[in-house]
């Protein structure tokens, strides 16, 4: 009997931190109110990707009919499962990567990429699927690790991500532009709120975050 494919996305060790850091970032960095902020109002057929261990699930208002989400990473795909279960709306997890959806053209009201567009291999490719998957006139919602606006912090971005930094945290770059990108791929930025993660203390690489919603094009 031929063995399984090997998954396209495999960090197992990262995905356990991950798993622990996220959760407790939940109440000790604010997350869960930043989620609740990403989803507020979201309503009918949703993809999202790169679902991690699934903290969203518990936010999705009950106007969301299906949520599709996609991750690649098995151990953090298991805890989403359990996420799932416990979750006010219907969840369907599956396997796949951002870049190649395993889903049916302009099939979606909303999009949701958490977290996600700093850890792709191809931004481009990635928000070009998320165009493909979205009806006309559809939204994207996203919160995302943004560069810094300042020129020391961005250098700093810049190096970590030519060097250790996505192989140390499961394939984040810090120094991506997820603004520029969304629009270059076709989408209407409608609204974005620049802030910073954690809000007081030292800034980190990761530290500086953009949280918004945009519009597919309508054609």
């Amino acid at each position: 009997m031929p063995s399984a494919p090997p998954d396209p996305v495999h960090h197992p060790c990262f995905a356990r931190f991950y798993a622990r850091a996220s959760t407790a970032a939940e109440t000790h960095a604010g997350m869960a109110s930043l989620r609740r902020e990403l989803l507020h109002g979201v309503s009918g057929r949703v993809i999202e990707i790169g679902a991690g261990n699934g903290l969203n699930f518990a936010h999705y208002p009950r106007a969301v009919s299906e949520v599709v989400a996609v991750e690649p990473e098995r151990t953090l795909r298991r805890l989403a499962a359990s996420a799932a279960l416990r979750a006010e709306v219907p969840v369907d997890l599956v396997p796949g990567v951002a870049e190649a959806l395993p889903v049916k053209s302009e099939a979606f009201d909303v999009a949701v990429a958490s977290l996600v567009l700093c850890t792709v291999r191809s931004l481009p490719r990635t928000l070009s699927e998320l165009h493909r998957v979205l009806r006309p006139g559809a939204e994207l919602r996203f919160m995302e690790h943004a560069l810094a606006p300042g020129p020391g912090m961005a250098a700093v971005q810049r190096a970590l991500d030519r060097t250790i930094w996505p192989r140390l945290f499961g394939g984040c770059h810090t120094a991506r532009d997820p603004l520029a990108s969304i629009e270059a791929a076709g989408f209407r930025i409608v609204t974005q709120r620049a802030f910073r993660l954690p809000e007081r203390g030292p800034a980190l690489p990761t530290s500086y975050c953009v949280i918004g919603s945009a519009r597919r094009s309508p054609t």
